[in-house]
């Protein structure tokens, strides 16, 4: 996962007085699902995340760090902790959809600018600019 912090996952979790036992029975997650994403030996998946930041009593964005200004589509999606599902029976549009937007491997229509925008409570604009970002990002860089 783009820009997921272990290190600020761990102060997260020692500022709510959690073990990683607590925190792992609490959010639903194994112990060792914890420890590897506290270890950088694994990243999270959004929906594991975002149990782990409510049992935390934090934001996503606050364990997963990316510059406003470097955020792809996905990035917006993961920072709402959502998955790409859940986005789209939100925004009305099918999963593959959302995955191809996010991949920049298909234009953004105003239609779906809209809807996805909306879902992701930013702007028409900041999502254009953030499907240009991805569009623009090396050969072989993740989305």
């Amino acid at each position: 996962m783009r820009g997921f912090s272990p290190l600020a996952l761990e102060t997260a979790r020692k500022a709510a007085n959690l073990t990683r036992s607590d925190l792992a029975r609490v959010a639903g997650v194994g112990i060792a699902t914890v420890r590897r994403w506290e270890t950088g030996e694994s990243s999270p998946q959004v929906d594991a995340l975002a149990r782990v930041a409510e049992a935390l009593k934090v934001s996503i964005g606050e364990v997963v760090r990316i510059d406003p200004d470097q955020r792809f589509p996905g990035d917006w999606r993961v920072l709402r902790g959502l998955t790409q599902p859940q986005l789209g029976a939100l925004a009305g549009v099918s999963t593959a959809v959302v995955g191809s937007i996010e991949r920049a491997e298909v234009a953004l229509t105003e239609a779906n600018a809209i809807r996805l925008g909306q879902a992701l409570q930013i702007s028409v604009e900041e999502l254009r600019a953030a499907h240009e970002r991805a569009r623009l990002r090396p050969p072989g860089a993740p989305a």
